[in-house]
């Protein structure tokens, strides 16, 4: 795998509301690196996330280019960008099984191959045997399990994480965050984790930019 072609780079971006300036920020995000975003509320966590993934409100205006390998995507609309989005909500689809939620979203081909694919994949996160149940029927765990497969067998280059862990229990935070974190790693994508909780960022292992309400970043 070459791995520079999903090295993501945030070259010279500011976002401003106005004439305010509301984050500056340098940096690049390695396959299998989760870099962490920290700061307050109103410092700007939420507008980056909207701004990697193409989906930035009019009501902000950037600088700066996105660039994922060699490919400048700072234009590219979002539904073009292989960037995939897990929220805190799982946002499952009741009137889907979990196994047509999974196969939502994913590239086309033959329907075995993507059945077979889904079967695999439930089974490396210990959901065998639950393709044909309904969202609401599983736990909070398993809920978020399945978003993550949904995400991952899209075959996302980038994975943003948007306080993905923040409504499990602390037990079941840290092996649901334990097992994003390493499928990230397993397959080679570049991730940024926003997150309100050390310890998240303490698990991710990886660079830290602590945002502030004046634009300013610090990494760590």
């Amino acid at each position: 795998m070459d791995n520079t072609s999903k090295l993501l780079r945030i070259e010279n971006l500011q976002i401003y509301k106005g004439d305010t300036l509301l984050l500056s920020i340098e940096a690049s995000v390695a396959a299998g690196e989760i870099l962490t975003v920290m700061g307050p509320s109103g410092s700007g966590k939420s507008t980056l996330l909207s701004w990697l993934s193409g989906m930035l409100d009019p009501a902000f205006r950037a600088s700066g280019k996105l660039l994922v390998g060699a490919q400048d995507i700072t234009q590219t609309p979002s539904h073009l960008r292989r960037t995939a989005l897990l929220f805190q909500d799982p946002l499952l689809f009741n009137h889907l099984s979990v196994s047509g939620n999974i196969e939502f979203g994913m590239q086309q081909g033959k329907s075995s191959s993507k059945k077979q694919r889904v079967l695999d994949a439930l089974a490396c996160v210990g959901l065998s045997g639950m393709e044909a149940r309904a969202p609401k029927t599983l736990s909070g765990g398993q809920q978020a399990r399945v978003a993550l497969l949904r995400v991952l067998l899209n075959e996302p280059s980038v994975i943003l994480l948007d306080e993905p862990f923040s409504k499990l229990d602390s037990q079941l935070r840290q092996a649901t965050r334990e097992l994003v974190f390493a499928q990230i790693r397993q397959r080679g994508l570049a991730a940024i984790l926003v997150t309100h909780d050390q310890s998240d960022a303490d698990a991710a292992g990886g660079r830290v930019i602590n945002l502030s309400t004046t634009g300013a970043d610090k990494q760590c």
